[in-house]
């Protein structure tokens, strides 16, 4: 297994350091976290044979992070992630305005969002690690001083299990995602197109030419976003549809199938090639689902590169553009409550 070595994250960035912890179970998985962008930076894990293997997308140094990680690669992403239509929302009968940092609308929190801030490393042991980052009243438009903290935890199940938490001293939003990219046969191996899905979604919500959410919610079944049963993410990709035209392929929401704030499976994929199994479960409303449409030749970790839908996310998440639709679960947390929500990686082979 070649671990990626902490010292080429060793740095100074806005007067605060940057490192790496690695992160081991018993079972001889390997999570690597740094606390620049709060980044899941690799994850070792074994296929059918017992084969390990860095399944997520990134690099190997601190500095091609700071200066080139414009796909997000396994970041967390906040104050709100996802899209807001515009860049503009109302909250309490005062009109803010963000960033426009995507097309004509906000993205995973501006231009300098939590992917692209310096986390405090608050307490680490030998399988986890606890980040907190402290966001301004104001920081990249947002009103209220927030408390983010952010916990990684390899247990002994072979889950990568993420604890995210929030407090503001005024309302605001909240909606923290990961952006992992996965590729189950191994970073910068190829295509994903033959990975199996499962979206426990029988619903999703549809966007405009510009990827914000139109407001409707549609029934999967007969599209070519069905995934209730395990289909090839590459089966219907190229098909002929306005929605995957908009998104250059899949980059949508689902609404799972499952109660509020429950703990439940939203996605699970597999590669037929090495037998690796993911699960994903969270707690959030939402998953997004992007095939890493407008990757391309990204000079990654062990000389390897990314192409066009090499890497697949699967962001669980409150819906994009919620604080502008009423009828969606609301990600405004206000002063008083706790924001908490959960998302883990299981890993299995077969």
């Amino acid at each position: 297994m070649n671990i990626l070595r902490e010292e080429a994250f060793n740095a100074v960035h806005d007067g605060k350091k940057t490192s790496l912890v690695t992160l081991k179970n018993k079972n001889g998985l390997v999570a690597q976290v740094t606390n620049y962008g709060a980044i899941i930076v690799s994850l070792y894990v074994p296929d059918k044979n017992g084969k390990f293997e860095d399944v997520v997308q990134g690099y190997d140094n601190i500095s091609a992070y700071i200066n080139g990680n414009g796909p997000f690669q396994g970041a967390v992403c906040g104050r709100c992630a996802n899209r807001i239509g515009k860049g503009k929302f109302t909250l309490e009968g005062k009109n803010y305005s963000l960033a426009v940092n995507n097309g004509p609308n906000h993205l995973h929190g501006g231009n300098k969002g939590f992917d692209k801030v310096v986390w405090d490393v608050i307490n680490t042991g030998s399988d986890y690690v606890e980040l907190k980052y402290h966001a301004k009243d104001g920081e990249e438009g947002y009103p209220g001083n927030l408390e983010a903290g952010v916990k990684y935890t390899l247990t002994l199940e072979n889950e990568l299990r993420i604890d995210f938490t929030a407090k503001t001293d005024k309302t605001t939003l909240a909606n923290f995602a990961g952006h992992t990219y996965f590729n189950l046969a191994g970073a910068g191996s190829g295509s994903i197109y033959d990975h199996e899905l499962m979206i426990n979604g029988l619903f999703f919500t549809p966007t405009d030419d510009s990827n914000i959410p139109s407001g409707e919610i549609l029934n999967v079944s007969g599209s070519p976003f069905d995934f209730t049963k395990p289909s090839k993410i590459g089966k219907s990709i190229d098909v002929d549809n306005e929605q995957l035209k908009f998104g250059a392929g899949y980059d949508h929401n689902y609404i799972i199938n499952k109660l509020p704030e429950e703990l439940g499976t939203a996605a699970k994929a597999y590669d037929p090639s090495t037998g690796r199994q993911l699960e994903v479960l969270t707690t959030q409303p939402g998953v997004q689902f992007y095939s890493g449409n407008w990757l391309n030749n990204e000079k990654g970790k062990y000389g390897k590169v990314y192409n066009r839908r090499w890497g697949f996310c699967l962001e669980t998440q409150h819906f994009p553009d919620a604080v502008n639709k009423p009828h969606f679960p609301s990600p405004i947390l206000y002063p008083g409550k706790e924001y908490r929500q959960t998302c883990i990686y299981k890993f299995t082979a077969r």
